[in-house]
């Protein structure tokens, strides 16, 4: 039996549950956060705060460009959000939930990637990198958080 890759880090913000989800929700400020992450475009146009807003992401991996398109796929204000990424080799799931807190909010980030066809025998592999820049992007995440 596969399992997927995951990644779950919980960080602090001092901004308003709200502030943080307009912030993160837009998921082209992931490039602001994610040392891995290139660009991040808006590729539909229109509100990056709806479902079905589409992001283009390229990513920089072990020195290999590549890309993943990302459409939001729940939208819960300013509670929950969650996109979903796919390319021809890997499908991600990101799950991101916002919880008020006295001193603002706290943000759950929660990646989990799985790898199509027979590189779903690379899962144990695709866990170690994950959780390699899972660990980038957190120390990025509570950094830019910090800033906001």
């Amino acid at each position: 039996m596969f399992t997927m890759a995951r990644y779950r880090a919980t960080v602090p913000s001092p901004r308003s549950a709200e502030d943080t989800f307009a912030f993160l929700a837009d998921f082209r400020t992931v490039a602001e956060w994610d040392p891995s992450i290139i660009a991040a475009t808006l590729a539909n146009g229109g509100d990056p705060l709806r479902v079905g807003a589409q992001f283009h992401v390229r990513l920089k991996v072990n020195n290999r460009e590549n890309a993943l398109d990302y459409s939001t796929v729940e939208l819960e204000a300013p509670s929950r959000v969650v996109l979903r990424g796919e390319n021809a080799t890997v499908v991600s799931i990101d799950t991101m939930t916002f919880a008020p807190t006295p001193q603002g909010c706290e943000v759950t980030y929660d990646a989990k990637l799985e790898l199509k066809g027979l590189l779903r025998l690379a899962d144990p592999i695709m866990q170690i990198l994950l959780h390699r820049l899972g660990r980038a992007a957190e120390t990025g995440l509570r950094e830019r958080l910090a800033r906001l």
